[in-house]
């Protein structure tokens, strides 16, 4: 019988910690996922492109020496760039959560697939600690993004990171970014307002929480989507009538697309 199911594959090296949870959010959207270490997909590039969907999940890849993501950045950059930037170009939906975030900004894949140069940062939180806790965020309802589709405009989601602050290499990255529609997502607060510190985490440059490609398929993000999935997980469960939580659309829209 053959398997028709989207197959996702999710990326891990030393230091990833956030797989499994990802594994089971794809997988409650009907997917079928597979965890891979990066050597063997170093042993075997083309594997890649028998999945539908790249994942480069949360932790602390190779320990975050250097900063964070750099190492596995530079690795997937020298050694598989080519392949995930094809992957990328395909239209292929790739996420990176958290430290991918900060791997898929460092590697150069965003926000341009096609150019695949680094041109922003994710640099340590303007409070000098680690940021651990649930926020709200605003969607950017323009964006092309596939991965946030159906969303309402105020959503919340847990962070866990020391280095989130948004940086770009000069203003007009922020206003290209804006006039492409590639932000997609921006701290807030609960009635949508400008927040400031802890609402904003980081101290992110314009708020930035995730932004995409303009074809909309790369998705990088801070919070952890995959924390979320289930209505049961939110810390504040009184009157809980939902089954599942925000987290679970963002993946059930990229198992749809591909479907």
């Amino acid at each position: 019988m053959i398997n028709t199911k989207v197959k996702v594959l999710i990326l891990r090296v030393a230091g990833t910690n956030c797989e499994y949870e990802t594994k089971f959010a794809f997988e409650l959207c009907g997917a079928h996922v597979d965890c891979l270490h990066i050597n063997k997909l170093i042993v075997t590039k083309t594997k890649m492109f028998e999945y539908d969907i790249l994942v480069l999940p949360g932790g602390f890849s190779y320990g975050d020496d250097i900063s964070s993501g750099k190492v596995l950045a530079n690795e997937l950059k020298n050694i598989l760039g080519d392949q995930i930037r094809k992957f990328a170009l395909s239209g292929k939906p790739i996420i990176g959560i958290c430290n991918g975030f900060q791997v898929l900004v460092k590697m150069g894949l965003l926000p341009y697939s096609d150019r695949c140069d680094q041109v922003s940062t994710l640099y340590y939180n303007d409070s000098g600690q680690f940021e651990c806790r649930w926020i709200y965020l605003r969607i950017e309802q323009e964006s092309n993004c596939i991965w946030t589709k159906n969303l309402p405009n105020i959503i919340t989601l847990p962070v866990a990171h020391g280095e989130g602050k948004f940086i770009p290499i000069n203003i007009q990255l922020i206003d290209d970014l804006n006039i492409n529609h590639q932000v997609v997502l921006r701290y807030s607060s609960q009635d949508g307002n400008i927040p400031d510190y802890p609402l904003n985490p980081n101290g992110s440059i314009s708020r930035i929480a995730g932004i995409c490609n303009k074809q909309g398929n790369v998705f990088g993000l801070m919070p952890h989507p995959e924390r979320y999935v289930l209505a049961l997980q939110h810390p504040v469960r009184n009157n809980v009538k939902e089954e599942y939580g925000y987290g679970k659309i963002v993946f059930q829209n990229a198992v749809n697309f591909c479907k």
